[in-house]
């Protein structure tokens, strides 16, 4: 049975008093209803090329004859058959109720009201009006008995909108809850370009759009005036912290993402700029070549260097490269987006790596160095930098000299540069030297004053009397600083007349201020010496007739010797008594039998104002004694016993001491040679030892003449 059939029987069941306006208003709202949709979408589905049917009256016109009398068959063998109307009536209207006049008035009225409506498909591109533009919607009239709302968010140009215009929209759904229209701005203008951006994307074309604004992780573009995002990774090279600063541009893009269904559009600027930069690069590189000059802009900075972008292709400017003179970092001359002048220096056309300079766009500072800075010409320059052996002076740009730290003071003993010099002080140089070829410059610092060596006979003369402070203290003497930077060395030698001094430090002390005299002055050595002792008389003249040979007297042991012992007399005056004059012939060294500090008997045998020395002896002091002395005498110094462990002790001991004297004797060499003293500590040394040899030796000779003398007496 068809769909007129039932719908015919319940026309009969309305009441028959409803007048023509309500029927003609209820069959509006039938005709009015939208078919079901076949099935949901993600998206907008693409316009049909088969209009849809909205009203039910076109429906049954449509319905073909045959069907209809098929249809209306079975009903004609109950009841007569009703004549099929173009239209259908309200279900609470029954034809049977209406005479002829009435259906064709109500015939009439829905003509008259066709004829107002147009034909309008959901899913289709339809034309429309502006009437209104309220609480942030635009009202549209697309010749529908209801009107549709569209926000202005979907238009592009919300503030160029104006009442009456003429729009084309897309059609939603042809009645909502609130029985208004469905429609969408964005939508009919995404159908009406979509065309045009399917074939862009499947071909690879590059296509212009304006960056409309920012939003969370790119841009909006306006892309045939629809939106496409623009990711923030895609909008340069390189990432972009501003986007901003791209918003009302237009650019050039590639479409690289397409979603019909959600109307997703995604596009790419960097593709476009990639694919522009490697065709400038392979067209610099087809030209480049050594020695050109070209202009490029900074495009990074690091601390070894700066890159340049030459217009496709990226060269390295060293930062040795970047200035004939010294740079601490490269952005001192070169800052990132600024356009530079360069040269080329290096290129590998295999692997595309380019050396750039800048410096060599500027003339070489070496040229004719030697004729701008003759040697022994006075300049001022400026301290670039501080080593441990000394600071280099920028005497103009790219043209550096040295001077060394021994260069610096006359006087003073410099242990390192920044002590005289600070980095970026002005100060004023000679110069000594220079290499052209290597690039070296040789400065003086201390030649700018005059030598105060030159001069010093002039202001102290040999034998004068000086006051000075003791500086420092070494093995072999003490330097003492007679005028500021102006040091002499007292040697241990020059410390007392009588006495035999191991060590500076029992005489003097550092810092102590002592009185000296100047014993003699080397100006081109740079030597001073002075003396201690020299400051009083020489006590040595009148100990002659103090301590004559066979003068008996006693003396305490200061020093035990492997040859004998020193002895320390009145008047502060030493004394050596050998062991063989110490009168006990079962020791093999002094110290079996004798300690320090122990005082003993003695007799004078030897005195040498001369080389001032007193040699004594105890053998020869009891000569004449009673045994009785001579025994109390050796119970006073008995022989120490020893057992292996002592005599493995001495021995290591002793080991021990000329190992000790060994290395007493390199270190005054050392000290010496730095001062330049060093052959006056091995004469004096030699000089000792060979005075001790000596006077054992003599010792010896004499004792035995003595007894030989005696002997001779007692034979006659």
């Amino acid at each position: 049975m068809s769909e007129d059939s039932p719908k015919t029987t319940e026309v009969e069941e309305t009441e028959a008093s409803s007048s023509p306006a309500e029927l003609a208003e209820a069959a509006k709202e039938v005709s009015a209803e939208p078919p079901a949709p076949d099935s949901e979408q993600d998206g907008p589905a693409e316009p049909s090329t088969e209009p849809k049917t909205a009203v039910a009256t076109e429906t049954a016109v449509a319905t073909e004859p045959s069907e209809v009398e098929e249809t209306a068959k079975p009903t004609a063998e109950t009841e007569p058959a009703s004549p099929k109307r173009p239209y259908r009536l309200p279900k609470w209207v029954d034809e049977q109720d209406l005479n002829q006049q009435e259906l064709e008035e109500y015939e009439q009225m829905f003509q008259m009201y066709d004829e107002t409506l147009k034909d309008i498909v959901e899913g289709e591109i339809v034309p429309g009006q502006v009437i209104a533009i309220e609480n942030g919607e635009v009202i549209i009239d697309v010749g529908f008995k209801s009107e549709g709302a569209i926000s202005l968010s979907e238009f592009t140009d919300p503030d160029e909108l104006e009442i009456g215009q003429d729009i084309e929209v897309f059609l939603e759904d042809i009645e909502a809850q609130e029985g208004q229209l469905v429609l969408s701005k964005q939508k009919a203008d995404f159908m009406k370009v979509w065309d045009k951006i399917k074939d862009a994307h499947e071909e690879g074309a590059v296509v212009e759009g304006q960056i409309l604004r920012r939003i969370k992780g790119g841009l909006v573009v306006d892309l045939f005036g629809v939106d496409a995002f623009l990711p923030g990774s895609q909008v340069a090279l390189k990432q972009t912290p501003n986007l901003d600063q791209f918003i009302g541009e237009k650019l050039p893009f590639k479409i690289i993402k397409l979603n019909k269904s959600r109307r997703n559009i995604v596009v790419s600027r960097r593709v476009v700029l990639e694919v522009e930069k490697e065709k400038q690069k392979q067209a610099i590189i087809a030209e480049l070549d050594r020695g050109q000059v070209r202009k490029g802009v900074v495009k990074n900075i690091t601390d070894f260097g700066a890159f340049v972008d030459l217009g496709g292709i990226d060269g390295l400017l060293h930062i040795t490269d970047i200035s004939w003179g010294r740079i601490g970092h490269p952005s001192e001359l070169v800052t990132i987006g600024s356009e530079i002048t360069v040269a080329i220096l290096e290129f590998d056309r295999e692997r595309e790596r380019i050396s750039l300079g800048l410096k060599q766009l500027e003339p070489y500072p070496w040229a004719n160095v030697e004729e701008k800075y003759p040697v022994g010409s006075r300049i001022t320059g400026r301290v670039v930098s501080i080593t441990d052996y000394g600071a280099f002076v920028e005497l103009e740009r790219g043209v550096e000299g040295l001077i060394h730290i021994s260069e610096m003071s006359w006087t003073k003993h410099v242990t390192h540069p920044s002590k005289m010099v600070t980095v970026n002080e002005n100060v004023d140089v000679v110069v000594l030297k220079v290499d052209q070829q290597n690039e070296k410059i040789s400065l003086g610092m201390k030649q700018t004053q005059p030598d105060p060596w030159l001069s010093l006979n002039e202001r102290y003369n040999v034998g004068a009397m000086v006051r000075g402070r003791v500086r420092n203290i070494t093995a072999f003497g003490a330097f003492v600083e007679i005028e500021e930077g102006i040091d002499g060395l007292v040697h241990i030698s020059d410390m007392s007349w009588t006495r035999r001094i191991k060590h500076p430090s029992e005489v003097v002390r550092k810092g102590e201020e002592i009185d000296v005299m100047v014993l003699n002055i080397d100006p081109e050595a740079r030597r001073v010496s002075l003396g201690i002792k020299q400051v009083s008389e020489d006590p040595w003249i009148s100990l002659a007739e103090v301590y004559p040979v066979n003068t008996e007297t006693s003396g305490v042991i200061i020093r035990l010797l492997e040859r004998g012992v020193v002895v320390e007399l009145s008047h502060e005056v030493e004394g050596f008594v050998p062991i063989s004059q110490l009168n006990h012939p079962e020791i093999k060294r002094p110290g079996d039998a004798f300690k320090e500090g122990e005082e003993i008997p003695l007799k004078v045998i030897e005195f040498d104002g001369k080389n001032r020395r007193v040699v004594l002896s105890v053998k020869a002091y009891f000569r004449d004694r009673e045994r009785a002395e001579i025994d109390d005498y050796l119970s006073k110094h008995p022989v120490a016993g020893t057992v292996i462990g002592d005599v493995v002790a001495v021995e290591d001991e002793a080991a021990k001491a000329e190992d000790s004297a060994k290395a007493e004797k390199s270190a005054k060499a050392e000290d010496v040679a730095e001062t330049g003293d060093a052959a006056r500590v091995e004469d004096t040394t030699e000089a000792e030892d060979t005075t001790e040899a000596e006077v054992t030796a003599k010792a010896e000779v004499t004792a035995k003449a003595e007894d030989t003398g005696k002997t001779g007496e007692a034979d006659g």
